[in-house]
């Protein structure tokens, strides 16, 4: 089999910079190969990517050294469109790629641009694959972030290339719609595709992939099959890279007579052995929380207009209460209406009908600059927190128009905090979508919200930064605080949330403790609700509910022969 993609020697560094993105890249990628890159936020994953494409050097005009080269093209002596032909690449922001008003004009745009005749029916087809044809009619900014993400990856399938790179292919997506998505790169890898894709989803890698890139810091410490990979605890660790949690789970329990489970299916098998017994599953009840009202909706329902002035209903009459001190997650399909919740609470939208009240003011009565003071907002994009030219100024931007004493204190705590003082410098649209997502969680920890909203907080982040922040955000939690968090993370809802609404359609269709939501067959297929590994694998083996690792090896110990 021919090597497809070969790196040479590559060393690139962006202007500005004092410190290479990459360091003496040498890779080669055989053609049909379905290859994974895994590091932490800022390794130079994205940075390598946008090498196989032409964007550097023909885009980035850093310095760049070495050779790369795609189907025996050098990429500095072939045009960026040239090489689309070759490679379709949907990129981590990846809005900046619908460039067409309605659906289905942007999944036709490439090949009506490249005068294909059936521009058309590509378009209509790869929107189909991804299961959003439905939405063809609709306008771009009417789509919530999963669906523009589905979108995106339509737009380069239409062009049908050679080699399809995916960066972050789940990161704002549902998992019901995670799994299209693979399953779907899965079919285009079977029919001869080469597949690249940008992943901080260790369970992803080890079911679809094939080989997994492992980089750090510029450098790429190895190359190897999934397994190999997987089980290398050395090197993971080196690139802030966490295995699957069946397999983490598998090493504490320090047996060296069996491989490491990768996926669910090999952790029953590989620890069902281990059990004498089994006792019977215990549902929790609501926990017992303040019942202090925070946030009071009584009969809202929204709805928009399209610009053909037909209206899309988000909610109807909707009824719901929170109180102070609970951790609500909010899940469900992309569309459900999740997003739209959290900015009618922060006044952005306002309803038709009903009324809002949060800590017993109407907000209807309120500006956003009033309910910015006890209601803190943060982006499911978080470039659209970014105000200044620079992290430190940034986090300090709306400290200062608050007046807030001991400013420089107070930034310097935050930066330490987030681990964003050696990017304090730097502007924080030109960062890694990790790195920026710390930076916007600081802006908003900077301002003491009694609610603070997260809209996808952990989305893009890799595994080390996501485990940061679920502390964060547990650290955060008190007698007075309301956070509420939109989620597609369900391992984050299972070891944070004290409750979890499930919409669909706008509509609340469970309400309740986590554990209530194991055994509700109706609600996880009608919301596209998977759960995780450590949850399922506690269903299978008929254990008590373990919500993470260390309750399951705590119960698993007591239970081992």
């Amino acid at each position: 089999m021919t090597h497809q993609i070969t790196m040479t020697d590559v060393t690139f560094t962006y202007p500005g910079q004092s410190r290479p993105q990459l360091k003496h890249v040498t890779l080669s990628i055989k053609q049909g190969a379905f290859v994974a890159i895994m590091g932490g936020n800022g390794s130079g994953k994205s940075t390598l990517c946008k090498c196989l494409n032409g964007l550097i050097p023909h885009y980035y005009v850093g310095d760049y050294t070495g050779k790369t080269t795609i189907n025996s093209h050098d990429t500095t002596e072939v045009s960026v469109s040239a090489l689309s032909k070759h490679v379709g690449y949907v990129y981590q922001d990846f809005e900046n790629q619908l460039v067409s008003p309605r659906v289905l004009d942007d999944a036709c745009f490439a090949p009506l641009h490249f005068g294909l005749s059936d521009f058309k029916a590509r378009g209509e087809r790869a929107l189909e694959l991804m299961a959003i044809d439905h939405l063809k009619d609709r306008y771009i900014w009417q789509l919530s972030g999963g669906q523009k993400h589905l979108l995106a990856l339509s737009g380069i399938l239409s062009l049908n290339p050679d080699i399809i790179i995916v960066d972050e292919p789940v990161s704002q997506l549902d998992p019901f719609h995670a799994e299209v998505i693979y399953k779907q790169l899965k079919a285009l890898h079977q029919q001869g595709k080469t597949v690249i894709v940008i992943e901080h989803h260790a369970s992803f890698v080890a079911r679809y992939a094939e080989e997994v890139i492992l980089m750090s810091e510029g450098e790429l410490l190895t190359h190897t099959s999934v397994r190999e990979a997987l089980e290398n605890d050395a090197v993971l660790s080196q690139a802030g890279v966490y295995p699957p949690e069946v397999t983490m789970m598998a090493r504490k329990m320090k047996r060296h007579d069996h491989p490491l489970p990768l996926t669910i299916d090999e952790a029953e098998r590989y620890f069902r052995p281990l059990l004498k017994q089994t006792e019977e599953n215990q549902v929790e009840s609501m926990p017992t929380v303040n019942k202090n009202a925070a946030v009071q909706l009584k009969g809202v329902s929204f709805h928009y207009q399209s610009l053909e002035k037909t209206t899309h209903q988000v909610f109807d009459q909707l009824d719901l209460s929170l109180y102070q001190g609970e951790r609500v997650a909010l899940i469900g399909n992309n569309g459900a209406g999740k997003s739209s919740l959290m900015k009618l609470l922060t006044g952005q939208f306002k309803p038709k009908t009903g009324q809002i009240k949060i800590f017993n003011e109407d907000i209807n009565k309120q500006s956003p600059e009033q309910l910015a003071e006890y209601v803190t907002y943060i982006h499911q994009n978080p470039e659209h927190m970014f105000i200044d030219d620079s992290v430190e100024k940034d986090i300090g931007y709306f400290l200062k128009m608050r007046h807030t004493p001991n400013l420089d204190q107070r930034v310097a705590t935050l930066l330490e905090r987030f681990d964003l003082t050696s990017l304090k410098s730097r502007d924080a649209r030109l960062l890694s979508g990790g790195q920026m997502r710390r930076t916007s969680l600081a802006i908003g920890e900077g301002t003491s919200p009694r609610l603070l909203l997260l809209d996808e907080p952990t989305a893009t982040l890799d595994m080390v930064a996501k485990q940061h922040v679920k502390r964060l955000m547990q650290n955060q939690t008190g007698e007075e605080k309301t956070i509420v968090m939109a989620t597609h993370d369900v391992s984050l809802v299972f070891d944070w949330a004290t409750r979890v609404i499930v919409l669909n359609n706008g509509q609340i269709i469970f309400d309740g403790v986590p554990e209530q939501l194991v055994d509700d067959y109706h609600v996880l297929n009608k919301a596209g609700i998977i759960l995780p590994e450590v949850v399922e694998l506690s269903r299978r083996l008929e254990l008590p509910l373990m919500k993470n690792q260390q309750m399951f090896i705590d119960c698993l110990q007591d239970e081992v022969i």
